[in-house]
């Protein structure tokens, strides 16, 4: 009988990792990235460029992080809260809904994502893949060959494993 041990030191990348990736394109606005990770219940994507160049990584935490982050675009609100406020006092709740218009947000991906990107080729070790992925506390790598994005291994293929001795 073999041990399961044995087995698993000797899985590569190739074993384990999901052929079908799910990228973004840089461009996107966050809107449309957050309606991306949430219809394809992923938490995170390989961002691309229009020609497939793999540039970075963007995830939830990255939308997160940018709509608690402080506006640093030197306007500020005050006046318009002013006006608002006065507008508020004269006119019924009704009538300020006429007034109400969405402002879209002008953010793409690019701006948000993080440029550093773990790659590892598909005869790369189980273990290297999750020493990477330990190291740099992330939940994904991308699996390339030469320049071409082939796969993704996520934490979640790495607890199969797991699951699995």
């Amino acid at each position: 009988m073999s041990n399961p041990r044995n087995d698993v030191r000797s899985m590569t990348v190739n074993d384990v990792m999901q052929r079908e990736v799910l990228a973004v394109d840089a461009d996107w606005s966050l809107e449309e990235l957050a309606e991306f990770l949430v219809d394809n219940s992923i938490s995170g994507a390989p961002v691309t460029e229009e020609n497939g160049e793999l540039v970075g990584v963007v995830s939830m935490t990255d939308i997160l992080r940018h709509g608690s982050m402080p506006d640093n675009g030197g306007e500020t609100d005050d006046t318009h809260d002013v006006y608002l406020y006065e507008m508020e006092r004269q006119l019924g709740h009704e009538e300020l809904r006429m007034f109400h218009t969405r402002n879209e947000s002008s953010v793409q991906v690019r701006d948000i994502m993080t440029p550093m990107i773990f790659k590892v080729e598909e005869n790369t070790s189980v273990q290297v893949v999750a020493e990477t992925m330990l190291r740099g506390r992330i939940h994904r790598v991308f699996v390339t060959r030469g320049s071409a994005l082939t796969g993704i291994v996520t934490t979640l293929d790495m607890l199969q494993i797991i699951r699995n001795l």
